[in-house]
């Protein structure tokens, strides 16, 4: 049932599209598998902390930490109560804006981080990095920049 003027991916689009697909659904699961037996931690809760220890305070407002994982805030905000818990992160206000919230990493949630993170970091290499050259690694940074640029274009 082919609607006039659809477009449908080629043989080469196709495969490159499911190759994406099964890229995208299998390296993040191994990794999050990594990092629950090793760590506790959910690949986003990972992420998450990785982010907030790259800030130069450890602290981020949590609708940015949302769009940067894109996340609902409401699911953002369960993440950081499991983070609370067990000590990793805590809230406040945001002195520059009291209607911002900001997460903070704590001292225990950088020092669970540094010790995991050479596992994760061994695990991303293991399975991404050390698979590709490093020509292969710019063009693939080249491709995901411009499709992504495509689709926050499109979310605009």
């Amino acid at each position: 049932m082919t609607e006039p003027g659809q477009r449908w991916l080629t043989s080469d689009e196709l495969s490159a599209w499911r190759a994406f697909m099964r890229l995208t659904q299998r390296l993040p699961a191994s990794l999050e598998a990594q990092l629950q037996r090793d760590a506790r931690l959910s690949f986003l809760e990972y992420y998450v902390l990785a982010h907030l220890s790259e800030q130069p305070d450890r602290r981020a407002r949590m609708s940015d930490l949302a769009a940067l994982a894109n996340t609902e805030l409401s699911r953002l905000s369960h993440l950081i109560g499991r983070l609370e818990k067990r000590g990793f992160a805590c809230r406040e206000p945001d002195p520059g804006n009291g209607r911002y919230t900001r997460a903070i990493l704590t001292d225990a949630g950088f020092a669970h981080l540094e010790s995991v993170a050479p596992g994760h970091v061994e695990r991303v290499r293991e399975l991404f990095a050390d698979a590709l050259t490093p020509a292969e690694l710019r063009t693939l940074r080249r491709i995901a920049d411009k499709v992504l640029a495509r689709v926050d274009d499109q979310a605009e």
